[in-house]
């Protein structure tokens, strides 16, 4: 029996996102008295591969087929199944992104398991398997038990420490065929974003909304964000307003993230805003008013007028950074 965990790349290369899931499912096997095997989909040079065994993995799968080149939710559901069961896993674990969103359900069909989604900790017991999860927006958690023989996870993202073992692991290099007629999905043209951080790989973002009053004062707040080496973010209504790009949307209805730290500027903390950040590791809020909602979910908040607060942090990090 082993705990099996999927690896995804951006063009051949791992994230932090890739190596907090392989300490996590490490710390699991360790629970269970098992082993990890990392499985990696795409072509990823065996130095990359290599730095999974640091964070606990065993044994590492590397397939590279060139249907599987584009994530294809059928595809991979059917060959992260097929190693499930070569390798009689008993917990499967992918993050909770969009690729996670979309394999798990499919996965969890395929092996008749349960999932557990959106898991920010450790199994609180093996028997039974249960989990603690966040519920309504980050104000409530839930204890989760899944009584399937095999279980799926998945991870919140920045929930859970990287933990380096200076282990090495055996790399496998495996071919699982895939027919042609499974792969529905089709890339047709790719546009890059660069020479910004993406909101979603952020560990720092600065966030305005409504309470910014105008798109002609946002300098300070993106100055804050460049000191601080984040990204930027908004609310839906700045968004909607054409303020800000609808990329840079967080909430419900947005991007869902969890850097480390988001510093939420102007922003009353509507719940539908809060379903997209809750999962932060640390909130701060900037508001004039002191009954704004955000502040019952920020850890941090400073009561005053944005655009005299921003100047004044900015002047303060770059001092921390002389």
């Amino acid at each position: 029996m082993s705990v099996l965990v999927y690896t995804e790349n951006w063009e051949g290369k791992f994230k932090k996102l890739t190596f907090e899931l392989v300490s996590y499912a490490s710390e699991i096997a360790k629970m269970v008295n098992s082993s990890v095997t990392a499985v990696s989909i795409g072509k990823v040079d065996e130095t990359e591969l290599r730095k999974l065994g640091n964070y606990g993995a065993a044994k590492i799968i590397s397939i590279e087929n060139n249907h599987l080149s584009t994530l294809d939710n059928q595809a991979y559901a059917i060959v992260l199944g097929e190693i499930a069961q070569k390798e009689t896993a008993s917990v499967i674990v992918l993050s909770n992104n969009n690729t996670g969103k979309a394999v798990a359900p499919r996965l969890s069909v395929r092996l008749k398991a349960g999932i557990g989604s959106g898991v920010s900790k450790l199994p609180l017991s093996i028997i039974p398997f249960t989990l603690y999860k966040r519920t309504y927006s980050g104000n409530a958690f839930a204890h989760v038990v899944i009584k399937s023989e095999i279980k799926i996870l998945t991870l919140a993202q920045n929930s859970f420490s990287l933990i380096e073992t200076g282990s090495s692991a055996t790399i496998v290099k495996m071919d699982i065929p895939v027919d042609s007629y499974l792969i529905k999905t089709k890339v047709n043209d790719v546009h890059k974003q660069t020479g910004r951080i993406l909101l979603t790989d952020a560990d720092v973002v600065v966030s305005g909304g409504r309470g910014m009053k105008s798109p002609d004062n946002w300098a300070p707040l993106v100055e804050l964000a460049s000191v601080l080496g984040g990204a930027t973010a908004c609310s839906r209504p700045v968004s909607d307003e054409g303020w800000r790009p609808h990329e840079e949307h967080t909430g419900q209805t947005g991007k869902i993230i969890a850097p480390n730290l988001y510093i939420a500027v102007g922003i009353s903390g509507a719940t539908q805003h809060l379903a997209g950040i809750s999962s932060s590791r640390y909130i701060v809020a900037i508001n004039t008013d002191k009954d704004a909602p955000i502040f019952e979910a920020a850890q941090y908040g400073i009561v005053g007028d944005a655009m005299k607060v921003l100047p004044k942090l900015v002047t303060a990090v770059k001092e921390l950074k002389k």
